[in-house]
């Protein structure tokens, strides 16, 4: 073999090198050395001292589970998962304190138990994960399921598509950062994958982290502001809407996730004034079109001097709006947006994600009068449908479900 040609080598000067080089032959050894600690000098601490989003942490145990009254994290993923057919009451223990451990790390910025890639843990980014039992859980648990945990009623609006609907088991994983939500979710399909199989998965995105002041209300695809008359959480007005008071479910609540598509390519040709109509609130910053400000209360009495309503009587906004104080919901909805097919321009809509403590009582009359007159039904289609249990949290050393399990 011949010899390595040692010429060669030594004109492949590196960077380095040349720098130090050039630094020499027009400033002096002094000048070099400068140079040659600062190409070797340690990044600057003073970044390191910046407070980094993905650093932030959201408890895992509580009297409730984490992701209801949480700010909206900037992306989710749904997973809904049907029970293997060998898994009973003792196997569901399992999976749920497997889960339930695992959760509690990841949302901890700790890598799973078995984690293969715990790098990938290390930035939680206000990670929670949202446990939900389907009917079917619970009758294999032998417990005694709410009267509303079933399937919806059959609205006329609605095309279910069953690899959007039901399940037995729901995960709900959110955070800012989109690898974050993809690794943790990876993780917990691996502990449930001797109990249960995927039945449907769903992901849905917000605005990215930093780029609206916090508290702002969501905007869907359609541009429209989308959940103005949520409770506040940390209120006693949230805390009556949305958690379960009795039994098993104390401290938890009823979670509905319905897949709406939204055709924006029909949507497109309607003039903006038409689309206030149709949701009865301005584009712009999401006011009733009685008012100036998005959370002024609106005036469903107020005509127009031709004696028409301002807000039309079958705009989205009045018909979703009750006089029975007892039909209100909490909205923590998402976008969705896949890629198109053939000559449309999008294939998008709203993840809808409501939690109330009485599905029948709270959700289902306004959903009603939604689908026999809402002017968006135009421009809308109801694709997916479920419904969940939500327990209550778990102290540390307990696990979700525990309340029904033990």
């Amino acid at each position: 073999m011949p010899a390595p040609d040692k010429g060669a080598r030594r004109s492949g000067s590196t960077r380095r090198q040349f720098l130090i080089g050039g630094a020499v032959a027009g400033a002096g050894a002094a000048a070099a050395i400068g140079i040659d600690l600062a190409l070797n000098q340690a990044p600057s601490t003073s970044a390191a001292s910046v407070p980094l989003n993905g650093d932030e942490v959201v408890p895992f145990h509580g009297a409730h589970q984490a992701g209801i009254d949480t700010d909206a994290q900037a992306h989710a993923t749904f997973v809904g998962l049907d029970l293997h057919a060998e898994t009973d009451r003792i196997g569901l223990r399992r999976m749920m304190r497997i889960l339930s451990d695992d959760a509690a790390r990841l949302t901890q910025g700790v890598p799973a138990l078995a984690d293969s890639e715990p790098e990938l843990a290390l930035s939680p980014a206000r990670l929670t994960v949202t446990f939900g039992f389907g009917p079917a859980l619970v009758a294999r648990a032998g417990g005694i399921s709410p009267d509303w945990l079933a399937a919806l009623p059959a609205f006329a609006i609605d095309r279910l598509q069953p690899e959007y609907s039901d399940g037995d088991l729901l995960l709900q994983v959110a955070a800012d950062d989109p690898l974050t939500v993809a690794h943790a979710t990876r993780m917990l399909l691996k502990d449930t994958r001797s109990f249960a199989s995927v039945r449907w998965t769903q992901h849905g995105f917000r605005r990215a982290y930093g780029s609206v002041a916090p508290g702002t209300t969501m905007r869907n695809l359609f541009g429209q502001v989308d959940g103005t008359s949520n409770p506040q959480p940390g209120t006693s007005d949230f805390d009556a809407v949305v958690w379960a008071t009795g039994g098993w479910m104390a401290g938890g609540t009823g979670a509905v996730i319905r897949r709406t598509h939204m055709n924006l390519d029909k949507w497109d040709r309607l003039d903006r004034g038409g689309r206030e109509q149709s949701v009865g609130r301005t584009l712009d910053n999401g006011a009733p079109l009685t008012g100036t400000g998005e959370r002024d209360e609106p005036d469903f009495d107020a005509t127009t001097t031709l004696g028409f309503p301002v807000i039309p009587e079958f705009s989205h906004m009045r018909r979703a709006r009750s006089d029975n104080p007892s039909e209100r919901i909490f909205r923590r909805g998402y976008n969705y947006d896949q890629s198109p097919a053939g000559a449309e321009v999008s294939d998008s809509g709203l993840i809808f994600v409501s939690f109330q403590a009485d599905v029948a009582r709270q959700f289902v009359p306004i959903q009603q009068r939604l689908s026999d007159l809402d002017l968006l039904n135009e421009w809308t289609t109801p694709i997916g449908s479920a419904v969940f249990a939500i327990p209550p949290g778990c102290d540390v050393g307990g696990y979700i479900g525990d309340t029904l399990l033990t």
